[in-house]
């Protein structure tokens, strides 16, 4: 582990980078180990965090710096990724292979992040292999700072919801078999915070309000949400806060969070909070207790039965999501004062998902290109100018109907460009995109085949901002985004199958200007691996 002498290092080099020195620094040791856990009743081989899973949760308030020690104590590479945090002008830290080298076994690396300009619920996950299918994720919280509004009172407690599919299988079974070109089979079940069925607990006091950070770290299902005799009311999506509309149930799919008041208002009983699979059969079912402070056993009321492939009830409802145009984000001015409506677009990126089986194995692909992990990661090559490692232009703008085939795709993009994103769902499965660095507006979603025309039935007043979409079956979901983050971007699936057979891609988001004003420069901790082991970062 860290010595206190590299500690108190790291605490000056985190005064080193260009952030503001009255922002407040956070500090966590983190020793990632393999652990026996039975979340579905079988001993299975977990990743676990300072021996916790999931892992701990990490507090925050906007603009605070994280400074994150993880030591690698597993037998292979390791990496962590911040779900939604955008690593503002700090690429360098995003914790996926394009831009990091892993953690080695036995060895250590300290994240250091700022949560500039962000607020709400987010989550952090291990990116290499199938390390995700063996824990290692936690949720994450950002609070507003002091000053900043709240568009609803301080609830009488706050809690973390962990919900994904799962499997019984270990983590390396999963891969090796990927590896060997085959699809993942259906999950075993679902976990609500790494338990399974009746596993986890909420308590409330009756009368008063609560406020659910809920969070699917699962690998590829979408998830239905409901709590016995209660309704929710959304306030927040990945860092937005939203109309409060109030829901029954709530669609949350891969990679998505979302932020729910619940109020205690039914008699001192115990009640079930359900989540259950999306557009799967069977589907799969479990459930927590929400234990009211008293009570001596389960309500009479029913448990309730929720949606399960009704394709057009989750449309509806994704359309209902609205971002609340006069409450203050994470500075005092109102969400509403960006009019993203007004700004013309100057560039439409067109992204068909597709699967193929190439060499005779199982693949997925972005505009025909299956993407390849290089020898070094992208950002690395870049920065040391290295050639050969990817190239720029190596998937195309639009799908072009041509044969998958497999590359290290690249896509150049100018900073400070205000881009529409159409993703185009041919295939019978909803879908789930992410996009690293950013939040963007989710204008449009429909079903067939997006034409220009589509734009005329664009919500360009009160879209939500997020980091993860959907994309419903036969279907297209279009974004905007200002690409005012430069570096280098990971785009992908959430499904992580299909992730890692090939459906991502990465941005590059390039200033000429190579300032220090647009992007941070190279950390002098980051590890060096490929073609750019040898090197030298800055020295200290």
């Amino acid at each position: 582990m860290a010595s206190s002498s590299f500690v108190l290092s790291l605490l000056c080099l985190a005064f080193l980078i260009s952030v503001s020195a009255e922002d407040p620094y956070r500090f966590f040791e983190w020793n990632i180990t393999y652990g026996d856990i039975y979340p579905l009743g079988v001993r299975q081989q977990g990743i676990l965090i300072n021996g916790q899973f999931p892992g701990p949760d990490i507090y925050s308030v906007t603009n605070d710096n994280l400074i994150i020690n993880v030591y690698n104590s597993l037998t292979e590479p390791f990496l962590l990724s911040w779900n939604g945090i955008q690593q503002r002008k700090n690429s360098w830290e995003d914790g996926v292979y394009g831009t990091n080298c892993p953690i080695p076994p036995g060895k250590n690396f300290t994240y250091i992040l700022q949560v500039k300009d962000q607020i709400g619920s987010f989550f952090y996950f291990p990116s290499l292999d199938l390390h995700k299918a063996a824990g290692g994720f936690g949720g994450i919280r950002i609070l507003s700072r002091p000053l900043i509004p709240v568009p609803f009172s301080d609830p009488a407690g706050d809690y973390t919801l962990l919900i994904g599919d799962w499997y019984k299988a270990n983590h390396t079974m999963l891969k090796a078999r990927l590896d060997r070109g085959k699809k993942l089979p259906f999950p075993d079940g679902i976990l609500i915070n790494g338990r399974g069925p009746n596993g986890t607990s909420f308590t409330v006091d009756q009368g008063k309000t609560y406020r659910l950070r809920i969070s699917n770290v699962g690998l590829q299902n979408s998830l239905n949400i409901r709590i016995q005799g209660h309704k929710m009311k959304l306030v927040e999506v990945e860092g937005t806060h939203t109309l409060q509309s109030t829901y029954s149930s709530i669609d949350v799919h891969v990679g998505q969070s979302v932020s729910v008041l619940i109020t205690a208002d039914q008699p001192v009983h115990n009640y079930y909070v359900i989540v259950s699979s999306r557009f799967t059969n069977p589907v799969l079912t479990t459930a927590a207790i929400l234990r009211y402070t008293g009570s001596s056993g389960p309500t009479p009321i029913p448990i309730p039965g929720g949606p399960t492939t009704q394709i057009d009830w989750s449309l509806n409802q994704a359309r209902t999501i609205r971002t609340n145009l006069t409450a203050s984000g994470p500075r005092p001015n109102p969400q509403g004062s960006y009019h993203y409506g007004l700004i013309n677009t100057t560039r439409t990126i067109r992204l068909g998902s597709s699967a193929a089986q190439i060499n005779g194995k199982q693949r997925y692909a972005v505009n025909s290109v299956s993407f390849v992990p290089a020898d070094t990661p992208l950002k690395l090559a870049d920065h040391f100018k290295i050639g050969g490692v990817f190239r720029l232009g190596s998937i195309p703008d639009a799908p072009t109907g041509s044969r998958e085939y497999l590359d290290t795709s690249v896509m150049a993009a100018d900073f400070r460009a205000f881009v529409e994103i159409v993703f185009e769902n041919k295939e019978n499965i909803v879908q789930s995109w992410h996009i690293d660095g950013y939040n963007f507006f989710v204008v449009g979603m429909d079903g067939g085949q997006w034409t220009p025309a589509s734009r005329m039935t664009y919500n360009l007043k009160d879209a939500v901002s997020r980091c993860t979409t959907q994309v419903y079956p036969k279907s297209w979901t279009a974004v905007y985004i200002a690409l005012d983050n430069v570096g280098m971007w990971n785009i992908g699936s959430e499904f992580w199958a299909r992730r890692y057979l090939g459906q991502q891609f990465y941005l590059r988001v390039y200033s000429p200007v190579e300032s220090i004003r647009d992007e941070y420069p190279i950390p002098r901790n980051a590890l060096l691996c490929g073609r750019a082991a040898g090197r030298r970062t800055r020295p200290f």
